[in-house]
């Protein structure tokens, strides 16, 4: 016998949402609320308050990542896990990171309106410091949870005004124990504001994600000679900036015919001496690619690496600053959100996610997916950042009937 549906009350979703963006609101109707800032605190505290009323106990760990956990009859199994994570950029939006949160909130207090005692627990976890804006790097507590990152070294981190994360931490509150890490899950949930403008342009409710796509970061860097910019003739010139254009058209010609769904940007460039009458003797600038196919990414860097070692009498360096391989979700999480999402009817494709999420470290000691809902003209990181209510709604609806599919007979 099929059961009925479940929906979240989306008027009570609506009013949480603008309750936490109480919590730092901009004048513009944005957010600032920095990792272990006061506005942080609070909107932890808070957290913490809307749990408790619920009847979940909340532990804190090592690096301040938040759990609330709703008992299940079987307490010593593993916990289906929601979550992503309360800090955001400066003047950044409602929904980024937060909505997450608050989604695995409105699920568990579904079921506590209707009685559902879940056979297993099922814990909303906070994320401390995943956007990195106030401490580098971003997803500094999954990384540390996943062993990407170094504890100690990321203990060490400092803020724009010299204080440590160690430091901030401690002065929380939120500083917590190690042994409250979670170390097993029998699914991971992460809800997103898709933060690009794919869905609202397709008209689709639901992205069900199965990958964080891999990338390569890559510094380019031309060195000429500077010289006047009145009496050097053109034939004679080592001019740094020309031979770096030319660069610079060569990738975006080349990649461009990679495949359709390669995204590249060069998103730093530094001229020298940078004076209107001197010819620039250096330029150095990034090339950053991501592509889901680990192939396609193979392509990208031999590109950037086959570029000249020299043009216009300038020399060219290519240096790797970074990359990371396509991170694939687990499959049959994926595939309980997709039938999830059949099963209420809502428009949806199946996409990678082209931004990082504590998901993508997750993802690598636990069973995990994502679900994103559609931003308004793609817009994030920005006070501009809108996921019309009856979206958020979609996603958290989906995200409760997955919930309940995993959930033990």
């Amino acid at each position: 016998m099929q059961r009925e549906k479940l929906l979240v009350n989306g008027e009570r979703l609506k009013e949480t949402i603008e309750t936490f963006a109480d919590f730092g609101r901009t004048p513009n109707n944005g957010v600032t609320r920095l990792s272990l800032s006061e506005e942080d605190i609070k909107v932890r505290d808070y957290f913490t308050s809307c749990c408790e009323e619920l009847g979940m106990t909340v532990k804190v760990d090592d690096m301040g990542c938040m759990y609330a956990t709703l008992p299940g009859e079987d307490n010593e199994a593993a916990p289906i896990v929601m979550g992503s994570h309360l800090d955001t950029v400066k003047k950044g939006g409602r929904f980024d990171g937060v909505l997450g949160v608050i989604s695995g909130l409105e699920v568990v207090r579904t079921l506590v309106d209707n009685k559902i005692k879940p056979k297993i627990p099922v814990t909303i976890m906070n994320f401390t410091n995943e956007e990195g804006a106030r401490f580098e790097p971003s997803m500094m507590a999954s990384g540390v949870l996943s062993g990407k990152f170094e504890k100690e070294v990321m203990l060490k981190k400092k803020d724009p005004e010299g204080v440590t994360f160690e430091e901030a931490l401690n002065a929380s509150g939120y500083a917590g124990e190690v042994e409250n890490r979670i170390s097993e899950a029998s699914a991971y949930l992460e809800l997103h504001i898709e933060q690009g403008p794919v869905l609202e342009k397709e008209e689709l409710s639901i992205g069900v994600v199965d990958c964080v796509v891999g990338m390569a970061c890559y510094e380019i860097e031309v060195t000429g000679e500077s010289d006047h910019a009145g009496t050097t003739p053109m034939t004679m010139r080592k001019d740094a900036l020309f031979a770096a254009n030319d660069c610079i058209t060569e990738l975006r010609s080349k990649l461009s015919t990679l495949d359709s769904e390669l995204v590249y940007t060069m998103g730093r460039m530094n001229v020298l001496p940078n004076i209107h009458t001197v010819i620039p003797n250096k330029v150095i600038f990034t090339i950053e690619a991501r592509h889901k196919d680990e192939d396609v990414i193979r392509q990208v860097e031999e590109i950037i690496q086959g570029l000249p070692d020299s043009n216009e009498g300038c020399t060219i360096k290519k240096t790797k600053l970074w990359g990371r391989d396509t991170v694939w979700f687990e499959e049959r999480i994926v595939d309980a959100v997709e039938e999830a999402t059949k099963s209420l009817g809502y428009s949806y494709k199946k996409m990678a996610s082209g931004a990082g999420h504590d998901a993508q470290f997750v993802a690598s000691y636990l069973p995990s997916a994502m679900i994103f809902v559609p931003s308004v003209n793609g817009k994030s990181h920005c006070e501009d950042e809108l996921t019309p209510y009856e979206d958020c709604e979609k996603g958290v609806n989906v995200l409760l009937e997955t919930v309940l599919s995993l959930l033990p007979e």
